[in-house]
């Protein structure tokens, strides 16, 4: 996934569905369709991102094939050891289903080209490694069986093919940018050829493995020695997916931000809960990592706390958006020891708190927050939540201006009655001295 520099940038472009560049469509699909399309997944709120390919060998960063300017012939020796003995999709997917994970996207091909996928269009794939498996048909049924929906990611760059240009962010690009520089470097290259080799394998991976929820492609960067939406064809190509897939939900990297139906959700990644708040009212994703890097990295150690996980998953729901937190599995395909003690804090916390995540979202305005708190909303139940961030020095936690605004006030995670009574306009509700055994406790309203 991109780095840094390129994320923020990124941003920038982005745009929205009411900007006015977004008035074009592509399809015909109305407002109340497309919401109904994507209700599963807004109801949802919580994914699964997988980054594994080759880079899990090297274990230093998924972009170590740019950052390290390694060639083809180099990096050759990643594929000829690429053999996860470990690999049990089904264990994954009961990981990732004990999170509370609603849905799961898979690499299917990053930027360095190798395909986990049995590809006719290419040798540069998993079955022809030691391996000799299809790693995504394997990982599409472990996950089906556990009722987690199916995504696909596809990166529209690849470092690997002969016929991919060589632009600003290839591994083998200039010390220094000029036009006589990339003439030279891509003498005899043709991008037609590319981007037909890209359609196929999307064509491919939309065929031969049943219904696919999610399409998560990755990533434009147009402008001088970039490539856009004319390179990777993306409209035709967005079409064909629709074609192939109707009710799939699409991302929004394909550099088609002037057109309304040119993607279905904007993805701020490895933002602040801060930077999120901005997104409320659009239809967003975030993409975060449990640590900075994307695919495995074994002496990378700026983990997010349990705290800061949470955090994450709240504020995208407080504010109508969605979290899909990602793990990059080790060489020997499983998840290392801090991915799963991240995923087995979040398991217990799920468990007792889910409600106040799936089919939310922000609450109406007329509600305020208490200090040291976030809200989430049910509108079909008309439940409120309020996740304690700060838990109350003085065992009560005041709801400025709900005085008949509530008929019954619990802790979500055991449904034990929280008493109340009413102050001038405001309500106040009792909590016990002893915080429960949750980082951020949940209270539920149930609301008049």
């Amino acid at each position: 996934m991109k780095r840094l520099f390129q994320s923020l940038a990124f941003l920038v472009l982005m745009g929205s569905s009411t900007s006015a560049m977004s008035q074009q469509k592509l399809g015909s699909e109305t407002a109340a369709e497309k919401t109904e399309r994507m209700k599963w997944w807004t109801d949802a709120r919580f994914g699964m991102f997988i980054h594994w390919g080759l880079y899990a060998l090297p274990a230093r960063h998924e972009w170590v094939k740019n950052r390290e300017r390694i060639t083809n012939e180099t990096y050759q020796k990643y594929f000829d050891q690429f053999d996860p003995d470990h690999f049990e999709p089904k264990k994954w997917a009961k990981e990732a289903k004990a999170a509370g994970m609603k849905y799961a996207v898979l690499t299917t091909k990053h930027h360095e080209g190798f395909c986990l996928f049995d590809s006719k269009y290419t040798d540069y794939k998993s079955t022809k490694t030691a391996a000799k498996r299809d790693l995504v048909k394997e990982y599409v049924d472990a996950f089906r069986a556990e009722g987690i929906k199916i995504g696909f990611y596809y990166s529209l760059i690849d470092w690997h093919h002969p016929d991919f240009p060589i632009d600003r962010v290839h591994p083998q690009r200039p010390l220094k940018d000029s036009d006589t520089a990339y003439e030279r470097l891509n003498k005899g290259k043709d991008m037609a050829k590319y981007r037909q080799y890209l359609y196929n394998q999307v064509t491919e991976l939309l065929t031969n493995y049943g219904k696919v929820d999610i399409l998560w492609l990755d990533f434009s960067y147009p402008g001088k020695y970039g490539k856009g939406k004319d390179d990777w064809g993306s409209i035709d190509l967005l079409k064909q997916i629709r074609k192939l897939q109707p009710g799939i939900i699409v991302d929004n990297r394909l550099d088609l931000n002037d057109y309304e139906d040119g993607y279905d959700f904007v993805t701020p990644e490895q933002v602040s809960t801060k930077e999120l708040e901005k997104y409320k009212g659009k239809t967003w994703e975030t993409c975060q990592t449990f640590s900075g890097s994307w695919g495995y990295y074994r002496d990378e150690h700026s983990w997010k706390t349990h705290r800061q996980l949470l955090d994450l998953l709240i504020t995208s729901t407080a504010n109508g958006g969605n979290l899909i937190l990602n793990v990059g599995p080790t060489a020997r395909g499983e998840f290392d020891y801090r991915a799963n003690n991240a995923l087995d804090s979040l398991s217990y916390w799920m468990h007792g708190n889910d409600q106040s995540i799936y089919n939310c979202t922000f609450a109406p305005d007329t509600y305020k927050a208490p200090a040291g708190s976030k809200l989430t909303y049910n509108v079909a139940t008309k439940k409120l939540y309020v996740h304690l961030f700060e838990y109350p020095l003085y065992s009560s936690v005041t709801l400025e201006g709900y005085k008949g605004k509530i008929k019954y006030a619990q802790f979500l995670h055991d449904n034990s009655e929280l008493l109340y009574k009413e102050q001038g306009d405001d309500i106040i509700v009792t909590v016990p001295a002893q915080k429960p055994p949750y980082e951020i406790p949940v209270i539920e309203l149930s609301l008049n």
